[in-house]
């Protein structure tokens, strides 16, 4: 395959492990009113962690298993589950697109986390991007307006934990196997989430319900798979500004299944979001492209 049909490919990956996403998202929201929301954290990671395990174990063996970093595969899973406990509980209150706009600031928060922990130079270009992230947040939330309220902030709690398992992600990638960190996510967040199981379990009154668990854990396992597969495909600088389509997306659920539309000002917030995480992968590109002109 030529790199340019590679690209392509990765591009139409990204899309589609977003639109995946999405319906993650939008089945989450309507299964939250009937489902304890632990017990359909579990279903998710479960249906991941054996789907996962299915596909991967049986071409590679106990190689599989295989890795340099156990404590950070554990700290990566904890972090990935407790980012989807916060988003779960965030959308039982909040509208989808709403929430997925202020999650979509994370790569923004990631440039503040590299300039504090990490020591890395931030031209003052990009901390204009992450300050219209921030605004844009703020136009979204409305602090003090009618509408906010403590579940507002929620999806902020998020974006932290998100940022931090980003964080830890790029720093594994140089030396481990993207599909075995997938493994042990999956894996890591069942055998927490099954701690609470007994406490949780409830009988569910509409079968449609045992579908649409199945349904989250099928879309979070192919977003996950075909978005590794992506980014395989093309540099991350490449795809990022096409992850923010899950906003897209995620609108297009939220009008499908609730009739919910955000109004002016939201529409305005996750605008000014959307094209700050654009113009952040667009400065991405630049910056790499002026330092491979020195070398």
């Amino acid at each position: 395959m030529s790199q340019p049909a590679r690209v392509l490919s990765g591009l139409g990956m990204t899309v589609a492990a977003c639109a995946c996403f999405a319906a993650l998202d939008t089945t989450t929201k309507y299964v939250s009113t009937s489902v304890p929301l632990l017990m359909a954290l579990w279903f998710r990671y479960a249906f991941q962690a054996v789907a996962t395990t299915l596909y991967i174990v049986p071409k590679r063996g106990a190689t599989a298993w295989r890795t340099r970093h156990l404590p950070f595969q554990v700290l990566r899973g904890v972090l990935l589950l407790a980012s989807s406990f916060i988003a779960f509980t965030s959308l039982k209150y909040m509208p989808v697109g709403e929430f997925i706009a202020i999650v979509m600031i994370a790569p923004l928060v990631v440039t503040v986390l590299a300039a504090l922990v990490l020591k890395e130079q931030v031209s003052p270009l990009r901390w204009a991007l992450v300050a219209g992230g921030f605004l844009g947040t703020l136009i979204i939330i409305r602090p003090g307006g009618a509408g906010f309220g403590w579940a507002s902030l929620l999806p902020l709690t998020l974006v932290v934990t998100n940022a931090c398992f980003q964080l830890l992600t790029t720093k594994m990638a140089r030396t481990e196997d993207p599909l075995t960190m997938h493994l042990y996510t999956g894996w890591v967040g069942t055998l927490i989430a099954s701690l609470s199981l007994p406490f949780v379990w409830a009988e569910l009154p509409d079968p449609w319900l045992w579908l649409a668990l199945c349904f989250m854990g099928l879309a979070a396992t192919v977003g996950h798979f075909v978005l590794i597969l992506g980014f395989q495909r093309a540099p991350a600088s490449t795809l990022t500004p096409f992850m923010y389509s899950q906003i897209a997306f995620s609108m297009f659920g939220g009008w499908l299944v609730f009739s919910h539309l955000p109004d002016g000002p939201s529409l305005a917030g996750i605008a000014l979001i959307a094209a700050c995480g654009i113009g952040g992968a667009w400065l991405t590109v630049r910056e790499q492209r002026a330092a491979a002109g020195e070398r």
